[in-house]
């Protein structure tokens, strides 16, 4: 099946026993079992079935299916949020001692995430996206995973997927990619080689704003060395699903940052639209993003999609011709960035992105504001920057909308 129809078609689809298209909210905690001898093997994982809530739940398993799928994968674990699933993602297979080598050009809420990890003792090694010598130089005995976004955000740098793999596979450790920004419609990065993806689902996946949440997906080829990674021996026997098993049977459900079945289901609804969203979204932003270069000489605008982008050539290696829908612009200074911002009539000042309607943000004061200023710069994070994620609607209007936002602070600032 093509990309659409996978979304609709699968495993996942409706509810047998009653009928429903859809796989309705199962709003229960706890589910009731014919005899303790089944719910006994269901617990040892030698059947299947729910229990409750925090470690499984119907609807949350069939919105897991979806996103399996949609990645390529073999398992999908939901999470209540994108950090709640990078957090369970890495912990996973991390313990005092080790470290983490990541591309520097990442969401601020990733960097936080890892300054929080030193105090278990982990630490992170930050280098130049795509500079493969400077992954090689920062591995060493105690590193145990590679981490990367698809495409920064907001940097907008594109990983070359392929090649980050194969460093990490010959280290013999896996790479970790947040695909949240390119999402599977551009690219599926376990068919590059990565080894885990994980989407802050609250963004293209939901498509409103209306649901918090994370997933990780798992692509069930890493081949787990023990020595290095002591806590899967128990697993190894689950195969292909031995991180999934780890995680089910252990972080996850001891540290209960489980999906609701309601946000589930928003997540469900969502995604069917993905692929013709993500269309609309990326002719949108590709139009927006050439009006600005064309119009402003005096506004500095990024985005892959651009062939002047530095990261234009790796983009349409990976994705083809489309190239997402998230732009920055630098505008000459924080005044001028804060009043075009403010000028905007269309666009909503959130801190989200992927919604069907456009977004704008100033990163330096919110998303990194608790970022070293080498963190921001590392980053694409200035005090100038605008991040704008470009919705869904008629393009002459968001171009009319920025046209007037732009010449009304052009005698201010």
């Amino acid at each position: 099946m093509k990309f659409n129809t996978a979304l609709l078609h699968g495993d996942f689809r409706g509810d047998k026993a009653t009928g429903a298209t859809l796989t309705p909210v199962y709003q229960s905690s706890a589910f009731e079992h014919e005899s303790a001898e089944e719910l006994e093997k269901i617990f040892n994982n030698r059947a299947p079935g729910f229990s409750y809530t925090r470690i499984s739940n119907p609807t949350i398993d069939a919105f897991e299916k979806r996103m399996t799928a949609l990645e390529g994968g073999v398992a999908s674990v939901a999470c209540a949020s994108g950090m709640a699933a990078l957090y369970n993602a890495f912990c996973n297979i991390l313990c005092a001692g080790d470290e983490i080598v990541s591309s520097a050009s990442l969401y601020g809420g990733s960097i936080d995430l890892f300054r929080d990890l030193e105090s278990f003792g982990i630490k992170t090694r930050y280098v130049e996206n795509n500079n493969l010598e400077e992954f090689r130089a920062a591995t060493n005995e105690h590193t145990r995973l590679y981490f990367a976004e698809t495409i920064g955000n907001p940097r907008l740098d594109v990983t070359d997927i392929k090649k980050l793999a194969e460093l990490a596979h010959s280290f013999d450790i896996p790479l970790i990619m947040d695909n949240t920004v390119a999402t599977a419609y551009l690219v599926k990065p376990l068919s590059l080689g990565a080894d885990i993806v994980v989407n802050s689902t609250s963004k293209y996946i939901n498509a409103n704003s209306s649901a918090i949440s994370g997933v990780i997906t798992d692509g069930g080829k890493f081949k787990w060395d023990t020595e290095k990674y002591p806590g899967m021996k128990d697993f190894k026997k689950f195969g292909p699903f031995a991180y999934t098993a780890k995680l089910r049977n252990g972080l996850f459900r001891n540290t209960g940052a489980c999906l609701s079945p309601q946000n589930a289901f928003y997540n469900s609804i969502g995604m069917e639209t993905l692929g013709l969203r993500m269309e609309r979204v990326c002719d949108n932003a590709k139009t927006l993003a050439q009006f600005f270069a064309t119009e402003y000489s005096d506004i500095e605008v990024n985005y892959p999609g651009l062939a002047g982008s530095k990261w234009h050539n790796i983009a349409t290696e990976q994705f083809g011709d489309k190239f997402g829908g998230i732009i920055t612009i630098r505008t000459g200074n924080k005044k001028r960035a804060f009043g075009i911002i403010d000028a905007l009539k269309l666009p909503l000042i959130v801190s989200n992105i992927g919604d069907t309607k456009t977004l704008v943000i100033h990163p330096e004061s919110t998303l990194n504001v608790h970022s070293t200023q080498e963190e921001k710069e590392t980053a694409g994070v200035f005090d100038d920057l605008i991040r704008i994620s470009v919705g869904i609607e008629d393009i002459e209007d968001l171009i009319d909308d920025f046209k007037q936002a732009i010449e009304s602070v052009k005698d201010v600032y």
